[in-house]
């Protein structure tokens, strides 16, 4: 499945200098949603590979945490970037650009997510406003499930 998505090259200027200093700052890992599962799960005494490369041949991806032994890997996505059914807005500025980018995001991570499954991984994806307890005791579950 190939995707084609926006290049950087090809990014529109930022709409505001505004819009450009939230852009920057925006984490790629150990997000706030990311670092309450990652505590609970630790607490409990599970233990993770943190932004993993996921060895998937002729791509390069990451996971957010993965379970090397039990094959399981967590994505938490966030809301704007995965497009949450629940929280997705759409853009104003550079609307057509920003809508091509976001559906390839979420194209990119179903072809992960197949991937994932084919080479026998069990995959668990998290949106960034679930309750970090709840996803923990789905993590928990998938851990120690017999392969």
């Amino acid at each position: 499945m190939s995707t084609t998505r926006p290049s950087p090259e090809s990014s529109p200027p930022a709409s505001s200098v505004a819009a450009l200093a939230r852009m920057r700052r925006q984490r790629r890992r150990d997000t706030g949603p990311e670092m309450a599962l990652r505590r609970i799960l630790h607490a409990r005494g599970l233990r993770y590979r943190v932004d993993r490369p996921l060895g998937l041949a002729g791509v390069r991806r990451r996971s957010d945490l993965t379970f090397v032994g039990a094959r399981v890997v967590v994505f938490v996505d966030g809301c704007y970037w995965h497009r949450c059914p629940l929280h997705t807005t759409a853009p104003k500025a550079n609307a057509e650009w920003w809508a091509a980018k976001l559906d390839a995001n979420v194209a990119r991570d179903r072809d992960t997510d197949r991937r994932l499954a084919e080479a026998g991984w069990t995959v668990i994806r998290a949106w960034e406003h679930e309750d970090p307890a709840l996803v923990a005791e789905r993590v928990a579950a998938a851990v120690s499930r017999p392969r």
